[in-house]
């Protein structure tokens, strides 16, 4: 599939790069770049020749955020849909409420998390706003020395969003988080690496190939079976309300993952040469 605001490589490892490619605007979103990546990570995403997926910005700026000089397309709600918002819990995903009332950024982070492969964000630049929000439901993310990054909500009236309350927290803890979101600060990479908002800081110029590299160690000599069916294990265990749920999990997901992949691991093992892995990140069923 062919993108206007997104560039797509794949590399011979099954690593890919999606470079947000609106240089011109600071990779800002707007409804079309939104879609755009939405569409990506439920398409191109999923065939089973991508491994792990990095995410970066052209040019100077990983994510302006929403770009505010189409405020009115971003942020275009219709007034007359407050009559009929009780309903929208039930009804999220059907007209009118999919498309004038969700949040498109969220509808976003919703289809990276749901990729069962690694997703990791090389943050180049200024991530604000949306810029940040987006990389929050990517598995890893690693930060130019030269980046800053912000939850700026709070200073033009807004609330966070993009799911981002439900995975900020979870990444930082709720202390962190309301702070981020109450102060609105644009932080340094040393400040968000000491609050644990990213894995690692590193040279502008080495960012892109350290997170490719990394992208790498987390599917090299994996299953991308069992690869896909660990993200989805961990991230379901992360809202669980009892150890008991996680076990049960678990327990479905061993039982999957051993009639697959896990015999053909012990067996490479025990003979001393790499694994043959023929599961597929595809075939993972629904568990939970």
């Amino acid at each position: 599939m062919t993108y206007d605001s997104l560039d797509w490589r794949l590399d011979e490892d099954g690593v890919g790069l999606l470079t947000l490619d609106r240089p011109d605007r600071l990779n800002a979103m707007n409804w079309q770049v939104a879609e755009e990546i939405e569409t990506f990570f439920r398409t191109d995403a999923l065939s089973d020749e991508v491994r792990a997926i990095v995410v970066t910005g052209a040019g100077r700026a990983f994510s302006a955020g929403a770009d505010l000089d189409a405020a009115e397309q971003v942020f275009a709600y219709d007034r007359s849909l407050l009559e009929i918002l009780d309903k929208f819990r039930e009804r999220y995903d059907q007209p009118p409420y999919q498309q004038k009332v969700r949040d498109g950024g969220g509808r976003m982070t919703l289809a990276i998390n749901a990729v069962p492969k690694p997703v990791i964000a090389a943050i180049n630049g200024p991530a604000v706003g949306f810029g940040a929000t987006m990389t929050l439901a990517m598995d890893a993310r690693l930060m130019s020395s030269a980046a800053r990054i912000g939850f700026v909500f709070g200073r033009i009236g807004l609330v966070p969003e993009a799911a981002s309350s439900w995975f900020l927290p979870r990444i930082v803890g709720l202390a962190r988080s309301l702070e981020l979101v109450y102060t609105a600060d644009i932080i340094d990479a040393s400040l968000a690496l000491q609050y644990g908002l990213v894995r690692s800081v590193h040279e502008p110029d080495r960012l892109v190939e350290e997170a490719m590299i990394f992208a790498r160690r987390c599917t090299s000599d994996r299953s991308p079976y069992a690869t896909g069916l660990t993200k989805r294990l961990v991230y379901h265990g992360a809202g669980a309300g009892d150890p008991l749920e996680a076990h049960l999990s678990d327990s479905l997901a061993t039982y999957w993952a051993s009639l697959v992949d896990a015999q053909e691991g012990i067996a490479a093992f025990q003979e001393h040469r790499r694994p043959r892995f023929t599961g597929r990140a595809s075939d993972i069923p629904d568990l939970f």
